[in-house]
């Protein structure tokens, strides 16, 4: 039943973007992904926490932009306070999906707010639109495909993730270094057509890869390799036809849907970055558009691009971080007791 509330929550979310012709709707398929992939059953806290968090990194990256891109060493600052909460707050499962999505969204707002021509206000009032529409598309999901409620089932399932104090603060840093090096590389270059590429390596900085960075990386590799060559078969055949468009993505979602169901770690890691992967690209591609398939092409390689750097980054980091233990002076493992 996991499998196909997943599916239904994305194929609608997916539907609806194509129908409305929203530019970037990838946040319309992205979120019910999200939150049906990691919830068990219908929680309304869970929807309160991703609502708050969605909305309030909109008016924290509105402030930050607003006031103080003209001084960038304050807006340095006040970003990485920004990011390194929100990092930390992933390593708890009652605030998981408010740091998960709060990092995701606001990285991307960031970006796209350092252009001055950029229309941020509309972009925010945009991914609102899109976190209040992800709902009733779950609800709907949790009503269509109940799954028998235990005692005993976690409400959120998150890999992954250590109560051990010095493992919370070495992915906490992890994280952090990750999200500030990306959030400078799109400061810096010029890449303003970018958002597949940044929203893929932000998707890597789930829990699940935090722990098991060098292993991960290949999974995610191969998941986002799956997943940008269903992308672009879609866009090559059916790029004339909406309703068609929308029936392929449903059929390559369903395959990658029940591996994301998995309980086998790696294979759902593969479903969940074949997954972004389908859906990032040709959610920003207009069905009928002559040139569609070249811009697809772009973001697709841009995407495997942009996997394959976080990955080192990744690695990068996790040595440097094994490297100076100084820093993490003071906060000792826990002893397990056998």
């Amino acid at each position: 039943m996991k499998a196909l509330r997943i599916w239904f929550g994305c194929v609608v979310g997916f539907a609806m973007c194509t129908v409305f012709g929203w530019s970037n709707g990838m946040f319309g398929t992205l979120f019910p992904l999200f939150i049906l992939s990691n919830l068990n059953r219908w929680n309304a806290q869970m929807f309160i926490q991703l609502l708050i968090s969605i909305f309030w990194v909109g008016i924290q990256v509105s402030l930050i932009v607003g006031f103080l891109q003209p001084y960038p060493l304050l807006m340095t600052v006040a970003v990485g306070i920004m990011l390194l909460f929100k990092c930390h707050a992933m390593h708890y499962k009652a605030s998981y999906l408010f740091g998960y999505t709060g990092l995701l969204v606001g990285s991307i707002l960031l970006n796209f707010g350092s252009y001055p021509t950029f229309d941020l206000e509309n972009f925010i009032i945009g991914v609102w639109v899109a976190a209040i529409m992800m709902v009733p598309i779950c609800a709907m999901a949790f009503y269509l495909f109940p799954d028998p409620i235990e005692a005993h089932t976690p409400i959120l399932k998150v890999e992954g993730q250590s109560k051990d104090p010095r493992d919370m603060l070495e992915q906490t840093a992890l994280g952090w270094m990750v999200a500030m090096i990306v959030f400078f590389i799109f400061e810096i270059a010029n890449l303003n057509d970018s958002l597949s590429a940044q929203a893929s390596m932000l998707i890597m900085l789930s829990p699940m890869t935090l722990v098991g960075s060098l292993m991960m990386a290949r999974i995610r590799i191969v998941g986002t390799l799956a997943g940008c060559v269903a992308a672009m078969a879609i866009q090559l055949v059916l790029y004339d036809n909406p309703i068609l468009y929308i029936l392929s993505f449903a059929i390559a979602s369903g395959y990658f849907c029940k591996w994301l169901a998995s309980e086998n770690p790696a294979i759902k890691g593969i479903g969940f970055s074949a997954m972004a992967a389908l859906t990032i690209p040709i959610t920003g591609a207009i069905p009928g558009q002559k040139d569609a398939f070249f811009s697809i092409l772009y973001r697709v390689s841009s995407i495997v691009v942009a996997v394959i750097v976080t990955s080192i980054l990744i690695w990068i980091c996790y040595r440097l971080i094994k490297l100076f233990p100084i820093f993490f002076r003071g906060v000792e493992r826990e002893e397990k007791v056998h």
